[in-house]
């Protein structure tokens, strides 16, 4: 691993759920920021928030020690508590059901897998500078 230490602060967002949504992350490391955004026509916020984590880890040229900041449980939750359970049960929730989005987890779980990460989560639209940075490019891309 490398000696390299990142902040990735993310967030999503949706003009309607589901709707058109947009993704930001702002990567931080060495003194230097990076700001990514992106947006898609027909999506969810979900898909958005773990679209902007996943599009932040890419970024990366070298494996690096990671601290993704987000907002979303949804996405934090699911990487460090429910992933290790779906793989385990074939991509199926407790209840046999189909992991939702589980193309997007599938390609967060390879992400992570080239990287240190640690994850800090952040209150949404609470003053947080970054995480209302994040927000605003991820409604800038909104479609």
């Amino acid at each position: 691993m490398a000696d390299t230490k990142v902040d990735i602060f993310t967030d999503g967002a949706c003009s309607g759920n589901p709707g058109k949504g947009g993704w930001g992350a702002i990567l931080r490391a060495n003194g230097h920021e990076k700001e990514i955004s992106g947006g898609e026509k027909a999506t969810t916020n979900n898909r958005m928030e773990l679209t902007a984590v996943i599009q932040g880890l890419n970024a990366l040229k070298a494996p690096s020690a990671v601290i993704v900041h987000t907002d979303s449980r949804y996405v934090m939750d699911g990487l460090t508590k429910w992933l290790p359970r779906w793989k385990q049960n074939g991509w199926k929730t407790s209840d046999k059901k189909p992991v939702k989005n589980d193309d997007l987890w599938r390609a967060l779980d390879e992400a992570v897998s080239r990287h240190k990460v640690d994850w800090r989560w952040v209150a949404g639209h609470s003053g947080h500078a970054e995480n209302e940075r994040a927000d605003a490019l991820a409604r800038a891309a909104i479609p």
